[in-house]
């Protein structure tokens, strides 16, 4: 199987790409470059495991392009919800608009399997109870809303030629060379190694499911590798009931894997994004699927990562490794435009 992912270079895809290529599949990436001045660190798995890649704008991808592709895993979308609520209008031109025109395209050229990383994010203001894939979504942010629409869009495209499935991923965490520090395990870790001191500017009340980035890319390729029936058109949350905690538990798993690292609490946030999620579908009707790692698991990884490159402050608040500051740079130093196209 030839898999066309995109995003290739960013967060999921740079673990994605090696992942997918240890299993005997074959890969051709798809990448804006938005991204290309963040790698934390290097090791054999990512130099032996290089996949081909196009440097292209999804907005502009051609037919052409996916030519000789069985499959495509698709994750290049502007990520996260303070990016997308920067300008709503560019987020629903890439992330909507792109990834609904992405999917026409796969299957106007005969690929028939279309994984679409969606997010538990669509949830949005949940009321406390666990939501399956048939709760009602509630998004708060363009990126949600985003994610909803694509997933009701490219749904419609359903059939006998067509096969997609629609991953609603936890929230990641877990190391990658492609490092982000803008969600929240992650961020939580390098404040732990850099400052030993979580300081929460929230009381820390609201629920966030989370999963292993690795495990988003298990959910991936047993997604891709899946006998039709089993998978198309179905929407699968994406991670553990187990981890599923408020957001100040997930500080006290971090600090106990930072020594002398200490927490502090805010006031209570008027974020109202709140939600536990069930994944119990994904356990029982993803063929060969299971969760591999914890949050506490993540935390380790991290220590052992930041250890090893003895990584500083600096490296920590780097722009790249915040989607947000990095779009940020690339327009106020005019590299990309309003639209975020490269000049």
């Amino acid at each position: 199987m030839k898999v066309f992912v995109t995003g290739v270079n960013g967060y999921i895809g740079a673990v994605l790409a090696p992942y997918l290529m240890e299993r005997g599949l074959s890969v051709l990436g798809l990448d804006a470059g938005y991204y290309r001045d963040g790698w934390l660190y290097s090791d054999n798995r990512h130099l032996a495991f290089s996949p081909q890649t196009i440097n292209k704008d999804l907005r502009n991808i051609t037919e052409q392009d996916l030519e000789g592709c069985d499959a495509v895993a698709h994750l290049a979308e502007l990520s996260n919800d303070p990016l997308g609520q920067n300008n709503p209008q560019v987020t629903h031109a890439i992330n909507h608009k792109g990834s609904v025109a992405l999917a026409e395209k796969a299957r106007a050229v005969g690929i028939k399997r279309f994984v679409y990383t969606s997010s538990c994010s669509v949830y949005g203001a949940g009321t406390g109870e666990f939501l399956d894939e048939t709760a009602k979504v509630n998004p708060q942010t363009a990126y949600a809303e985003c994610k909803v629409l694509v997933e009701r869009d490219v749904g419609q495209m359903t059939g006998a030629d067509f096969c997609p499935v629609f991953l609603r991923n936890a929230t990641a965490y877990g190391p990658s060379p492609r490092m982000r520090f803008d969600i929240v395990i992650n961020d939580l870790s390098a404040l732990a190694w850099t400052t030993k001191r979580i300081a929460m500017i929230s009381d820390g009340s609201p629920w966030r499911p989370v999963v292993h980035v690795e495990d988003i890319c298990e959910a991936i390729y047993r997604s891709l590798v899946a006998p039709e029936d089993a998978v198309r058109g179905k929407v699968f949350n994406v991670g553990q009931n187990s981890d599923n905690y408020r957001v100040r538990e997930l500080a006290q798993i971090v600090a106990a894997e930072f020594p002398g690292c200490e927490i502090s609490v805010g006031p209570p946030s008027a974020d109202n994004r709140s939600y536990r999620v069930s994944f119990d579908r994904i356990s029982t009707e993803l063929p060969g699927f299971k969760c591999r790692y914890t949050a506490k698991d993540g935390a380790r990884q991290l220590h052992e990562i930041f250890e090893r490159i003895q990584m500083s402050d600096d490296t920590y608040k780097f722009r790249a490794f915040t989607r947000l500051k990095q779009l940020n740079y690339l327009q106020s130093t005019n590299q990309i435009d309003g639209d975020f196209y490269w000049r």
